[in-house]
């Protein structure tokens, strides 16, 4: 199978998950455009979907499904999401897509964090895949500096030569050179720095289950 059949592989597993009169916390990216439209196959069963991006949110009233504002819900049992990188551990790196902050806000409501991701995502140590950021524009070159004191260089995200604009009207910094062996101190040190709005290492959000798309099949991971 190739990497796009196994996305679709993951994504139909992750309706299991899906309970009647959920509402359900809904990703960013690839894989997740796939659990969209597998959720539409099912979205009687649902209440609705709390999103963590425009375009998914886009995506998911394409398809008939109601979508909530954060604030309007107190829980979710479930947040499904893809990952950039997944450790054995189930910390992962997100952020690829540009939505790592709502993507963290979202995890964050959940009960369950059960991630689809292919098998070229999971690593034995997270860094691999550049570490996004989102930043304050005025930010930007002091928390690169910081980053660089750790052996990392971090690099503007750019969009049409401009530099990309989240949904939340930040920068984003991709940062490579780094091996972040303790996900959690990493990611509770990078929220400190001024300027930081989000890092994208889940760690404290990290995945309750991972569902990895292999030509074999299906693998579960349980964290």
């Amino acid at each position: 199978m190739n990497q796009d059949q196994l996305k679709t592989l993951v994504a139909q597993a992750a309706l299991q998950y899906i309970e009647p009169g959920q509402i359900v916390g809904v990703g960013t990216g690839s894989t997740v455009n796939k659990f969209i439209d597998a959720l539409a196959t099912v979205k009687e069963r649902l209440r609705g979907a709390v999103s963590s991006s425009e375009a998914s949110s886009e995506r998911l009233r394409a398809h008939g499904i109601e979508v909530l504002d954060a604030n309007a819900v107190e829980s979710l049992a479930l947040y499904v999401d893809g990952a950039d990188e997944i450790d054995p551990h189930g910390c992962m790196i997100k952020g690829g897509g540009a939505a790592l902050t709502r993507e963290k806000i979202v995890a964050a409501l959940a009960e369950r964090f059960v991630c689809i991701a292919d098998e070229s995502k999971y690593v034995p140590v997270l860094g691999r895949f550049a570490l996004p950021v989102e930043v304050i524009p005025m930010a930007a070159q002091q928390i690169a500096r910081r980053f660089a004191a750790h052996g990392g260089v971090a690099t503007l995200r750019l969009q049409g030569g401009q530099p990309l604009r989240t949904d939340n009207g930040q920068h984003i910094l991709d940062v490579t050179g780094l091996c972040i062996d303790e996900p959690l101190a990493f990611e509770s040190e990078v929220n400190n720095w001024p300027g930081v709005v989000c890092v994208g290492v889940f760690a404290h959000q990290k995945a309750s289950v991972c569902l990895l798309g292999t030509p074999e099949g299906v693998r579960t991971l349980r964290f």
